[in-house]
Parts: structure tokens; sequence; C-alpha cells
């Protein structure tokens, strides 16, 4: 069974560029690097930027994103530190404060103020309830 995310992999152009990008506008923690890659830690994500070769692109024509948690009392500062730095991709159409933003590569960024508790409980109440009372509770 399935515990959780182990790690997340990103394939970068630069690590001279997009480890500060990672280790200063979103503050995680560089635990490694070496030629082709590096380790970074947010939380308890494991994440690993690895060096693409110049011969592959990357593609980002989808929704699919990577979203890290943001305390609420931080997300004011975080956007503030991002806003003019990033590329906005999405507005946020959801429940919870968010961002949506790329990183150098382009990879599809979110900073959320949220869990799935507060994502599911806020479906519930847009749908009156029916269809999320199992989700939410167990029971039918």
């Amino acid at each position: 069974m399935i515990r959780g995310i182990n790690h997340v992999t990103l394939c970068v152009r630069d690590l001279d560029r997009s480890i500060p990008f990672y280790r200063d506008l979103l503050g995680c923690a560089l635990r490694e690097r070496w030629e082709k890659g590096a380790y970074l830690e947010a939380g308890s994500l494991w994440l690993c930027l690895e060096l693409l070769p110049d011969s592959q692109a990357i593609s980002r024509r989808d929704d699919s994103h990577l979203a890290f948690t943001v305390e609420p009392a931080g997300f004011t500062p975080m956007c503030e530190r991002l806003l003019g730095k990033v590329t906005l991709w999405k507005q946020n159409r959801s429940e919870g404060d968010s961002l949506y933003f790329l990183d150098p590569d382009g990879h599809k960024l979110e900073i959320h103020v949220g869990s799935l508790l507060t994502r599911l409980r806020s479906l519930h109440a847009a749908s009156g309830g029916d269809h999320w009372t199992m989700t939410l509770t167990g029971r039918a």
C-alpha cells in the first residue's frame, strides 16, 4: 500500500539557476549537489533536480503541477517574495489561498494554504453535500 510521496524529481536545464530558485525563493534546504543533480528538502518532501541532456525538451501542456503546502501566516510573504520574479500560469479557482507559477525550467508549481480535508469540505459545501458524504465520513 502506498503511504505517501517518497520524492519528486524535476528535470532542469541549469542547476546554477534552479538551485537558487528552490533554495532562496521557495526556502528548500539544499542537502547535496553533484555534477548532474541536486537533492533538496521541503518539509518532509525530498526534491531531486536532475540535469536534462541538452537535446531533450521540457513539455508542460496540461494541468500537471507540484503543490507545496504553506502555512497561512507565510502565504503573503511568500507571494511577495515570488511576484515579479516568476511567471504566473493559472488563476486560483479552488478553496484556500494559492499562487500558481513556473520555475526557471517551466515546471508548473503552486504554493497552497489548505489540505485534502479543507478541499473535500469545500467540494461538499458547493455540491449540497449529497455526493461527498461518503468521502468525508466513510458512510453513505
